[in-house]
């Protein structure tokens, strides 16, 4: 079914837009060629690598094939509001209306040009983005408690070693108490991806360096990654807990695995084994990489639960269809049975659409504040 609907605006934008176009025959074909070629360039991945979430071609051709398909994409969409708006005016004018050629090439500068913006944002290194969360019942030992999260880092042949690396000095140059993965971390096997994952091990806090699985770690060899991750010096929560301790206060960080896990024959989250044991009366920041199920948590009496997966819907309207999917949650804060949720962004994202508009890449400093 997905390589059926990808294939749709690959069809839209060839009877629609480039037949109608007074071009040698021949350039249309090859054109028409290449866009079937990227439309499905995620079938053909997952044909020649096993895969379609690691395309284990160079850098270049991974922005470039994006580059097309995002291209592809917004001249559908111009090319569907050009025609909408064309049938209105031949309905009230009572005659057949042709669109000018200078309006089609118009169209392709303008989705060419969107779609190198939308690859360049999807591709950069993120800004930090500050954020507050007041957590009623916090110690005032953890007042201006700092907090990176890091998300849906994709580590892949998109966001290879340099990319990593400047992700690192960043959170770092940030000094937090505590930096957490929410999961997603690599796409791709070990043996391919050890190398970019190495700068990982740098990343530095007093408070430690805590990660969880998201579904994307089940795809490429979970037990491999999951012992990969803690000799890099991370520790990972699937379905625990850690009480961080400050001057004998406590706060409960805890981890559950990913909503996908048991698809995959491993442990399925499980809220209430998380925090199984925790400190009484201690507040509990849950990492869950996906944000479906905060309610799960708020009612074994979570506040505050980080989470990734949805890379904030990609494009401003594309989001509301990503939200659908994450029982309404995709970007930003949300009040869930009085307990906060935070859906990062994401800090990367899958490589076989990497395209941003309007939603971008975070690298997010959360400071916990008395409520």
């Amino acid at each position: 079914m997905f390589h059926f609907v990808v294939a749709i605006p690959c069809l839209i934008v060839i009877f629609r837009y480039l037949i109608p176009l007074k071009w040698p025959l021949w350039f249309k074909f090859l054109l028409s060629a290449v866009l079937l070629f990227v439309a499905q360039h995620h079938l053909l991945t997952l044909l020649a690598f096993g895969s379609m979430f690691s395309p284990e071609v160079p850098r270049v051709i991974v922005l470039a094939v994006n580059w097309i398909f995002g291209t592809m994409l917004f001249l559908a969409v111009l090319q569907i509001a050009v025609d909408l708006i064309v049938l209105m005016l031949m309905v009230f004018k009572r005659r057949r209306i042709a669109i000018p050629p200078v309006l089609r090439y118009s169209m392709g500068a303008l989705a060419l040009g969107v779609a190198a913006f939308a690859v360049s944002q999807a591709a950069r290194v993120p800004a930090v983005k500050d954020i507050e969360v007041a957590i009623q019942g916090l110690p005032a030992e953890f007042d201006g408690y700092e907090i990176v999260q890091l998300t849906d880092l994709h580590i892949s042949r998109l966001f290879e070693a340099p990319w990593v690396e400047a992700v690192v000095a960043q959170a770092n140059a940030l000094e937090p108490n505590l930096i957490v993965i929410t999961g997603d971390l690599i796409d791709g096997d070990l043996d391919v991806r050890r190398t970019d994952v190495a700068p990982l091990q740098a990343l530095s806090a007093p408070d430690g360096v805590y990660t969880i699985p998201g579904n994307h770690e089940y795809y490429f060899g979970y037990p491999q990654w999951i012992e990969h991750y803690q000799t890099l010096g991370m520790q990972v929560l699937a379905n625990q807990h850690v009480a961080i301790e400050n001057e004998g206060a406590n706060l409960v960080l805890a981890g559950v695995t990913d909503f996908t896990a048991g698809r995959h024959a491993f442990p399925a989250p499980n809220v209430e084994e998380a925090i199984a044991g925790a400190p009484d009366d201690a507040p509990i920041i849950m990492l869950d990489h996906q944000p479906r199920n905060a309610a799960v948590a708020a009612a074994a009496g979570v506040d505050l639960q980080l989470s990734g997966h949805t890379h904030g819907g990609m494009i401003v309207g594309f989001d509301r269809l990503v939200a659908r999917a994450n029982n309404g949650f995709v970007s930003g804060f949300y009040d869930v049975q009085e307990m906060a949720l935070y859906v990062n962004n994401g800090t990367g994202l899958w490589p076989g659409f990497a395209l941003r508009l309007g939603k971008p890449s975070e690298l997010t400093r959360i400071t916990l504040r008395q409520g």
